[in-house]
């Protein structure tokens, strides 16, 4: 079995070379292909005014001077010379659930692949409020999952799975799957102005504290299922037409 592994925390991130160790406990051919620094927000974004750059850094492990999505699209295309039969992406710093997938480096590479015709998975730990993570809950569990999906799940056409980690100290807190829904956050991200030394304003779009004291208890969604210390498995659609929209517009526009 050929694995793919990217992320958008970058090529030394923690979090995909824990990712590896699973992949490796499936698969000896296993290939790393990931951006040179974090690329986190990146979203499905591609580098089309610059150059990419390549770096070998081993055998099968190479980083691209791009996004999480360059750097699928170069393994696949370029790097690799027949195409994975999995893709994994992760483990991302910290989760990516409701609105958060649409800014996610980490699921765009998932969709990425996914667009290429490769079954994906997202990965992502949540970390505690002090900035550290227990890796250790994903590692276990990431190797579950992806054990069960190779044996017994055929992916729908446009479909990957979006994986969320509760942050939990000890393996016996976590609660068990939870097949969810994308939620949906309340609260809006601050915009952060300062002043730098020669008096010029600046800005940092900064996360507010409603993300890390969310509580929604709704258990069918992404967000309720970690903060019930749950493992969060969402599918996520390429396709984002609206169906129910439809209708009500062609009676408009007749």
């Amino acid at each position: 079995m050929k694995i793919l592994i990217s992320n958008d925390d970058g090529i030394g991130a923690p979090g995909i070379v824990a990712l590896e160790e699973i992949a490796r406990q499936i698969s000896d051919d296993v290939y790393v292909v990931a951006p040179g620094s974090n690329m986190s927000g990146a979203g499905h974004s591609l580098t089309l005014k610059t150059p990419l750059r390549l770096e070998i850094h081993g055998a099968k492990h190479f980083s691209v001077s791009g996004t999480p999505t360059d750097s699928v699209v170069m393994a696949i295309r370029h790097i690799m010379e027949k195409k994975p039969d999995i893709m994994l992406s992760g483990i991302n710093f910290d989760t990516n659930l409701a609105e958060d997938i649409t800014y996610s480096g980490t699921v765009a590479a998932a969709m990425e692949a996914r667009l290429l015709g490769i079954p994906a998975i997202a990965f992502s730990q949540e970390m505690f409020h002090d900035g550290t993570v227990n890796w250790e809950i994903s590692k276990k569990y990431g190797l579950d999952i992806i054990k069960i999906i190779l044996e017994k799940y055929s992916f729908p056409k446009e479909i990957l799975l979006n994986v969320n980690f509760p942050a939990v100290k000890d393996i016996s807190e976590i609660k068990g799957f939870r097949i969810t829904r994308q939620g949906f956050r309340a609260g809006e991200d601050h915009v952060i102005k300062s002043v730098d030394p020669r008096g010029v304003p600046y800005f940092w779009i900064g996360s507010a504290d409603y993300r890390k004291t969310d509580t929604t208890k709704e258990l069918d969604t992404d967000l309720g299922a970690v903060n019930h210390n749950y493992i969060s498995i969402t599918p996520v659609s390429l396709n984002f037409t609206a169906d129910y929209a439809i209708q009500s517009l062609k009676e408009i526009f007749s």
